[in-house]
């Protein structure tokens, strides 16, 4: 009898603007550099090279999607864009200098439920890949592969979600430009197959 998996690329954006100019990011629109874009091809190639993609969900922030549509268009997999995937709501800090923002607005701890600085709290960002990943899971057969173009804050949170970790657990996942986690689903049983593996050079 033949065993199916559902599995789940989980991919990061290539690198952006905000990264060359040091600034937050988060909800901040930057577009992907051309080094940026370079990754993503060759990201592409990697992926349309070893899977079948049926699907690809997609950030609607620049760099997510400008970095989808370099796999959409290597597997002809059509792209749902989806605001949940957008990275963490950052509030105020969104654009602005880390020097800048560490002067204006300091860290301050607060419970899960609460924010500061017009930012998201930490349950709405978690609700935001819990539901993202039932809905993943839920719209795709036993067989599929879909790919899912993100950002490394959400990454971390689709992570939690996967491996259904506590709200408030200080475990963090690395994600580089264009890194892709591999995730299996067989039934109940959940896997990562691979993490954070960079399919380039640049």
């Amino acid at each position: 009898m033949e065993v199916l998996f559902r599995k789940i690329l989980v991919i990061r954006h290539g690198e952006s603007e905000a990264d060359i100019l040091n600034v937050h990011e988060g909800r901040a629109d930057f577009s992907l550099t051309q080094r940026g874009h370079k990754q993503a091809q060759a990201m592409s190639d990697y992926v349309s090279q070893r899977y079948r993609i049926d699907k690809i969900y997609c950030s609607t922030l620049k760099r997510a999607a400008q970095t989808a549509e370099h796999l959409r268009e290597k597997t002809n997999a059509p792209l749902l864009f989806e605001d949940r995937l957008m990275e963490f709501n950052n509030g105020l800090l969104a654009g602005l200098k880390h020097s800048v923002a560490m002067e204006k607005y300091p860290q301050v701890q607060v419970p899960p439920h609460a924010a500061v600085y017009e930012q998201e709290s930490l349950l709405e960002f978690r609700y935001r890949a819990e539901y993202m990943l039932s809905k993943i899971i839920s719209e795709n057969s036993a067989d599929s592969t879909v790919a899912v173009v993100t950002h490394g804050g959400m990454i971390n949170q689709l992570y939690r979600s996967f491996l259904r970790l506590p709200v408030t657990s200080e475990i963090y996942f690395r994600t580089g430009d264009t890194g892709i986690h591999e995730w299996m689903i067989d039934g109940n049983s959940r896997s990562i197959v691979r993490a954070n593996y960079p399919p380039h050079e640049l």
